[in-house]
């Protein structure tokens, strides 16, 4: 396994086990298969509403809670200082933990700067190892990096063979913020499994279309955290360290990209209307 280190030296494993949009009675499950298979890493959320089964599978795996990282984010239905605080110690409790090792804010909607506050002060009292951000612009990141104390630790957002956040990736080098990538298999539309140039290079290494895209994430230093709930397709992700993308490899899947940002309208204001009426 190969691990980012964050800031403050806290150890991130690079290939994570993602929870989102599994379903709450399933995730107890999902979660131990994906820790029997070897991740040490989950990624959960307040808005995924699955914390809790999260925690019963760490709890029930037998593996010393310091060689699992969790990873959760506050949602903006609890942005501010005192509801930001809350909703920390509700996720520590559902997550059966003393601990989070990464705090993210999910979105930059809402007071997300008493969010940071909050995360700062849950930082200094141990209840947290490391903060961060998902799904935050350059700008923002900027912004929050001059008017606060702790520096992010991480920015999740969506990355892909076909959005490769390269402009976004230029800045977090240049301000030395790591980046995990969500939805790293392209949520598995646009072709994805049959496009011509994945697959020839798939074959070429005898591997799969997904292990091919994930460790192309994995070469430019991004984190990856796959979903799936099979265990089958749980242990295809996990197997990236066996072999190595060549140049040519590289850069045949960089002229893949077609949406560099993303595709989810953060700074739309219609989405952002729909996005806190619905989920407030």
């Amino acid at each position: 396994m190969d691990y980012l280190t964050l800031e403050g030296g806290v150890k991130m494993p690079m290939v994570g086990y993602g929870v989102f949009q599994v379903d709450a009675k399933e995730t107890e499950r999902c979660v131990s298969d994906a820790l029997a298979v070897g991740y040490r890493a989950i990624d959960t959320a307040q808005a995924y509403y699955n914390e809790e089964g999260v925690g019963a599978a760490v709890a029930k795996s037998g593996i010393p809670r310091d060689e699992i990282f969790l990873t959760t984010k506050v949602w903006i239905s609890n942005a501010g200082d005192k509801k930001a605080a809350a909703s920390i110690d509700e996720s520590l409790r559902k997550l059966g933990t003393d601990y989070i090792d990464l705090l993210l804010i999910h979105q930059h909607y809402g007071d997300y700067y008493g969010t940071w506050r909050a995360m700062e002060d849950a930082l200094k009292a141990g209840k947290v190892r490391a903060i961060g951000l998902s799904n935050f612009d350059p700008a923002r990141i900027t912004d929050l990096m001059l008017s606060n104390t702790v520096k992010p630790a991480m920015l999740q957002v969506q990355a892909n063979v076909f959005t490769q956040q390269n402009a976004l990736q230029t800045f977090c080098d240049s301000v030395s913020i790591p980046i995990t990538a969500w939805s790293p298999l392209a949520q598995s539309v646009d072709g994805f499994f049959t496009n011509p140039t994945l697959v020839s290079i798939a074959e070429a290494h005898g591997k799969t279309v997904a292990q091919v895209a994930l460790r192309w994430l994995l070469q430019r230093g991004i984190a990856v955290i796959p979903k799936s709930t099979h265990r089958a397709r749980m242990e295809e992700n996990f197997q990236l360290f066996d072999f190595t993308l060549s140049e040519d490899d590289m850069k045949a899947i960089a002229g893949l990209n077609r949406t560099d940002a993303g595709t989810v309208p953060f700074d739309d204001p219609k989405f952002i209307k729909w996005l806190i009426e619905t989920y407030s």
